[in-house]
């Protein structure tokens, strides 16, 4: 008995460290595919990667040299390691970058950029929508309750005010906020879309945001709904876009 459970611990210890190798493949492979994708489109990528690097090491090697601060054969490493983590984070940006500058515009962008925001925040897409791909999107968080509409803002306007109102029967004194994604006047660009719904001021907790979500998700929003919205933007550019994911999370 002793024998065959420790047979299966070995085989379950096996398994998943075959896992973590495969995943750690994976998501290589996705940086690699973002990195070949990127400097395709971004033609300054490799020069200022290569820059950062080079300018780093040399930083180090001269403090080194001249300041005395030790070996320069131990400083030129260190430099040179700190030169590639500062070149890969740039690389993470203008990847991210190039994902909004993509997506900004295609129906179901809004969408896609609040389910990749960090923390806890309770996003549920098209909670309402039209024919013409217009939709208004809900976010629960320490704010409060978030209503992001994306589309033409002469559609957009009456769907927010119609799905603010049924959300107003539920959450009581709970700030609801309204906000419309664009490059129009007052409204909020895709790329700053993230950054705008983190500087709101904190005004529930999270029990009070549990509370919320039930509520609100008992709400049957009316006419199309979410069905006729995708659930993040259009297929163009995809892969780099979950390439994107990758390289943020490393």
């Amino acid at each position: 008995m002793a024998k065959a459970q420790d047979k299966a611990s070995k085989e379950a210890k096996a398994a998943a460290k075959a896992a973590r190798k495969a995943a750690s493949k994976e998501r290589r492979q996705q940086i690699w595919q973002a990195f070949q994708m990127q400097r395709k489109d971004d033609k300054a990528l490799i020069p200022l990667m290569a820059g950062i690097i080079v300018v780093v090491t040399a930083i180090f090697v001269v403090l080194a040299l001249f300041a005395h601060i030790g070996p320069w054969w131990l400083w030129g490493p260190l430099g040179l390691i700190l030169g590639v983590l500062i070149s890969f984070i740039v690389f993470g940006r203008r990847v991210q970058k190039t994902v909004y500058r993509k997506a900004d515009g295609q129906p179901g962008a809004a969408g896609w950029a609040l389910s990749n925001i960090k923390g806890q925040w309770r996003v549920q897409q098209a909670v309402v929508g039209t024919s013409h791909l217009d939709a208004v999107h809900r976010v629960i968080g320490k704010p409060g309750v978030i209503l992001v509409g994306e589309g033409q803002a002469s559609r957009v306007k009456p769907l927010l005010a119609q799905e603010k109102k049924k959300a107003a029967r539920v959450v009581g004194d709970t700030p609801i906020y309204e906000l419309i994604v664009g490059n129009g006047e007052g409204e909020i660009p895709l790329s700053k879309l993230e950054r705008h719904i983190r500087k709101l001021p904190g005004n529930i907790d999270r029990k009070r945001m549990d509370a919320l979500e039930g509520r609100l998700s008992a709400l049957k929003a009316k006419g199309s709904g979410g069905a006729a919205m995708p659930k993040g933007p259009m297929p163009q550019g995809a892969k780099m876009r979950s390439a994107a994911r990758t390289v943020r999370r490393r």
